[in-house]
């Protein structure tokens, strides 16, 4: 199975198709059940195309008894997409908040699980931040943007579409307008030419990413660092040939120095040491994963999927309290960086 993202033109090319998600029975007392799975998409798809769905068929077929929930800012499929390029991500992801506390299954679990597919990876991983309820146990996000974007997708030949809103883009990447309308800007992250560390006016004019990654000085908000450190797992994987993300090692937190293209990992960089974000106790613990895969971006391999369901996705012993006790299973075939 390859799955792919649609290409920019298909946002304004808006084809909906709603699949109902499998109804879900509730763990009794005592009994082992795969939790809830949330699972946000990427730029240009929306929550109800048959690709996502059918990732969603194969969590239930790899354990069964699972709830798929698509996130969504929209009901309607077609906003749904037009809204993964435009919009506030503050806005969406306070709605993505109030929509997630309130699901009648949901709000009632112990605790989800949460996949994310390029850019709702670090959707999600906001999420757990700032939200975290229900509280989220095991996170995995496919090539996403973790440490932000210095580059925009480069453009088909005949992709116009793609080709005007790359210019607005690269012209006015920091303007109040483009940080607040403008999904992939406020994922973009300028550095330094000299030190390759972020740029002051990423630093005092992103939207998004100098806030969810912990970046602004005096600023570090505890809730954030304590959210994403409680977490049993956090999974970030990583495509071997991407050349959508730019960098692709962006997906691992890594920090890449443009002029000299020297790559700083996570655990050499002040983010890790210092915990900006509680990544480095997650990971003492033994529950930060790197891991890679063969393939382009978005390039989904369906024994790879399976895998990652079976390992952090699977069966947990539900205590007569409610509480998730153990995750059923171990961890194979894991790539630490």
């Amino acid at each position: 199975m390859r799955y792919h993202h649609p290409p920019f033109s298909t946002l304004l090319l808006l084809v909906a198709q709603i699949l109902a998600s499998p109804t879900p029975s509730s763990p009794s007392e005592d009994s082992s059940s795969p939790l809830p799975l949330i699972i946000w998409h990427g730029l240009g798809d929306n929550y109800a195309s048959p690709g996502l769905t059918s990732i969603g068929a194969l969590a239930e077929k790899t354990n069964p008894g699972t709830f798929t929930y698509y996130i969504r800012i929209d009901p309607d499929p077609d906003t749904d997409q037009r809204s993964s390029f435009l919009g506030d991500l503050n806005a969406h992801l306070s709605t993505v908040c109030a929509d997630l506390a309130a699901h009648p299954i949901l709000s009632t679990a112990p605790a989800v699980n949460a996949l994310g597919f390029s850019q709702g990876g670090q959707f999600l991983r906001a999420f757990v931040e700032r939200c975290n309820v229900p509280p989220v146990r095991n996170l995995v996000t496919y090539g996403s943007q973790h440490n932000g974007i210095h580059a925009y997708q480069a453009c088909g030949p005949r992709d116009f579409v793609c080709k005007a809103w790359i210019a607005l883009l690269r012209g006015n990447t920091w303007s109040p307008y483009v940080q607040t309308h403008v999904v992939p800007a406020q994922y973009f992250r300028s550095t330094d030419e000299r030190t390759g560390e972020a740029s002051d006016e990423y630093l005092e004019n992103s939207n998004f990413l100098a806030d969810v990654n912990n970046e602004r000085p005096g600023q570090r908000n505890e809730t954030y660092r304590r959210n994403l450190a409680s977490l049993e797992n956090f999974v970030m994987v990583v495509f071997e040939d991407d050349e959508t993300v730019i960098p692709k090692e962006s997906g691992w937190f890594a920090q890449v120095n443009v002029s000299s293209g020297e790559v700083t990992p996570l655990r050499e960089r002040r983010l890790y040491e210092e915990d900006w974000l509680g990544l480095r106790e997650l990971d003492e613990r033994g529950g930060l994963v790197f891991r890679t895969v063969k393939g382009g971006h978005m390039e989904l391999d369906e024994e790879d999927l399976e895998d990652v369901f079976r390992t952090y996705f699977g069966p947990v012993e539900m205590g007569s309290t409610g509480r998730t006790k153990k995750v059923v299973g171990s961890v194979q075939g894991v790539f630490e960086l």
